[in-house]
């Protein structure tokens, strides 16, 4: 084991937005995980099912694309889905090789009854990190997950979340007077 004192320059990575990102993530993902257990959908389902729903059937690179999901793991959890009942899976109409997957009269009854605990969950979260953090999230994010993009705007993967020259999340300027010991 070391006893050397720690480097002062990298102290500053102890705030690492990465770092922050991914645990964040994970403790919203677990959040939603818990409401939504008791209908029997995890958060990553929840999500699916939604997208499907608002964006109508999709092959699965499109419906990859819109939820910005590796295309392995986002067939993993359409067979898992597709088990359930949730989500059908078939033969692309233009291309037999591509899959097509579309929501079920059930997948849609069981999203419409995780949306009261999806709501609150929403609600909770929202109010814990302030209606501007969670604007800034969805900032960063990109469009909105369901969204399709328009032909004039680029498709979602392949867009720079952060694309504009200020800031996502807002912060004081640098006259703003700064509070004790902010190292800026």
């Amino acid at each position: 084991m070391f006893d050397m004192p720690p480097d002062p320059p990298l102290f500053e990575t102890s705030r690492c937005l990465c770092l922050a990102a991914r645990r964040a993530s994970r403790v919203i993902t677990r959040e939603f995980d818990q409401a939504l257990r008791t209908r029997g959908l995890r958060a990553t389902q929840f999500t699916l099912l939604a997208a499907l729903h608002l964006a109508g059937p999709k092959s699965v690179g499109d419906l990859a694309e819109i939820l910005s999901a590796d295309r392995t793991t986002l067939t993993r959890n359409l067979a898992v889905a597709e088990q359930h009942g949730w989500v059908t899976l078939q033969a692309g109409r233009e291309d037999a090789r591509s899959r097509i997957a579309s929501v079920t009269p059930k997948g849609s009854r069981v999203l419409s009854a995780a949306m009261p605990a999806w709501r609150k969950t929403q609600q909770r979260l929202t109010d814990l990190i302030g209606e501007q953090a969670a604007a800034s999230l969805r900032e960063l994010a990109g469009v909105p997950c369901a969204t399709l993009p328009s032909p004039s705007q680029p498709a979602r993967g392949r867009r720079k979340p952060v694309s504009k020259p200020q800031p996502a999340i807002r912060h004081q300027d640098e006259h703003s007077a700064q509070a004790p010991g902010d190292p800026r």
